[in-house]
């Protein structure tokens, strides 16, 4: 993509803009999956847990300089989430959205926490902080709002990217523009900064105060993937990079610190948060976007189960281990295990259950409508019609397209596909981890 040069784009019936059609940003999937690795690297061998004996950054002094530093993935993650859950948002409809998000979010979640109750009550009871109704409310994902512990420490950056989906979909509700995406991302982490500085704690949940920067950093920077390179976008960008600095550059350095007795450059934590946004901008707006290696997806599908299971079950496996064959292979033996749990959820789980349960979640929102006999109260007598097709605007064009419909003509359900056939069209990738993401991404 040349600077200053838009791709073309194809006028709409509704007078929107679409983006032309692009594959999958494979090389987004792979630096979500380098921000997973590095939040494992720090939770391994650079965090101050007690389960090689010593702190960690004693058994792994030289490393530890290395990958106190992961625990800015999740800053990372959230840049991502902020360009892709734009992505998938715009030209969606709400229950769509809605859809993508629970289907996408939920199976893995719920096979992670059920794992690593089974962890904590029956293999590591020692290590256990929870009660089993706590266990129960964190199925729910909103445990925070209730001050119910996580079962695991890094489920706090899901709560981060629920807040964040409920403010895009209300975005999503209200219209997604390009103008209001400039303004949104302008005055959203300035708003944020001045509820840090009042006593409202709900507006203060709502904002998202401490990462908003990063969301809408991550937005600004999938306008331009979506629109091309000008100048009020990218000078957003910058303002949002040097605002995440000023939000989180002190309170990070102090706690990892603090956390891995690592001696953390300040400079570097600085030069890292820009990095975020300059990373996505690399593998989405560069040669890189064009890799289309399959391997990079099939990470970037292991990233959020990884980042879901890896903690505990890691720490558990380094207890038991590293007294016998050293903390080295008890090391690799932590991330080969969490590795395979995350590929059971991933191959197991996701795969099998994600598409039934965002078909469920679709049925619910749109329910099929009702026959004259049972919207005028009285019973319906099953009928097999002949199908029938209904013309509905063309996904771009704006012509009439005839789309086939149930026996029952479910216009309904074929404007649904044909919507969901819109936004495929507007650049998007398949759905995201939050991080998501988490994670979510």
């Amino acid at each position: 993509m040349t600077l200053g040069r838009r791709p073309p784009r194809v006028p709409t019936r509704g007078g929107q803009v679409e983006a032309p059609r692009r594959g999958r940003l494979s090389a987004l999937d792979g630096l979500r999956f380098l921000a997973a690795i590095a939040v494992v690297g720090y939770h391994y061998t650079a965090h101050g847990h007690p389960h090689f004996g010593p702190q960690p950054s004693i058994v792994f002094p030289t490393l530890s300089e290395f990958t106190a530093y992961g625990a800015l993935g999740p800053k990372l993650f959230f840049v991502i989430s902020g360009f892709v859950i734009l992505m998938t948002a715009w030209g969606r409809d709400i229950p769509g959205y809605i859809a993508s998000r629970i289907s996408r979010l939920f199976p893995a979640y719920w096979a992670a926490v059920l794992s690593t109750t089974f962890l904590l009550f029956v293999l590591w009871p020692e290590k256990k902080g929870i009660t089993s109704l706590d266990a129960l409310v964190n199925l729910t994902m909103v445990q925070k709002a209730f001050s119910v512990p996580h079962v695991d420490g890094v489920y706090w950056t899901l709560w981060v990217e629920l807040r964040f989906y409920l403010l895009i979909a209300i975005f999503a509700a209200i219209g997604i523009t390009r103008q209001r995406v400039l303004a949104f991302a302008a005055l959203w982490p300035v708003l944020a900064k001045l509820a840090m500085r009042s006593d409202a704690t709900l507006v203060h949940t709502l904002v998202i105060t401490e990462y908003a920067s990063l969301f809408a950093g991550g937005m600004l920077l999938y306008l331009i993937y979506r629109e091309g390179h000008s100048f009020l976008p990218w000078l957003l960008v910058g303002m949002n990079a040097i605002l995440a600095v000023q939000s989180q550059l002190a309170s990070q350095v102090t706690s990892l610190t603090e956390d891995t007795g690592v001696a953390v450059s300040k400079a570097l934590v600085a030069a890292l948060l820009v990095g975020c946004f300059a990373a996505v901008a690399v593998v989405t707006m560069t040669p890189v976007a064009r890799l289309d290696w399959k391997w990079l997806t099939t990470l970037g599908a292991l990233t959020y189960p990884l980042y879901l299971v890896h903690e505990y079950w890691g720490w558990w496996i380094i207890s038991r281990l590293h007294e016998a064959v050293g903390p080295y292979l008890a090391l690799l033996a932590a991330v080969a295990f969490s590795t395979a749990l995350a590929c059971a959820i991933l191959y197991g789980v996701e795969r099998r259950f994600a598409e039934p349960l965002r078909g469920a979640v679709l049925r619910s929102l749109l329910p099929e409508p009702r026959t004259g006999g049972e919207a005028a109260g009285g019973s319906a007598v099953p009928t097999a019609p002949a199908p029938v097709a209904a013309q509905i605007p063309g996904p771009t064009t704006g012509v009439p397209q005839v789309v086939p419909t149930s026996p029952a003509g479910d216009v309904m359900g074929a404007r649904h596909r044909a919507g969901a056939s819109t936004g495929r069209s507007a650049g998007r990738t398949s759905d995201p981890a939050p991080l998501s993401g988490v994670p979510v991404p």
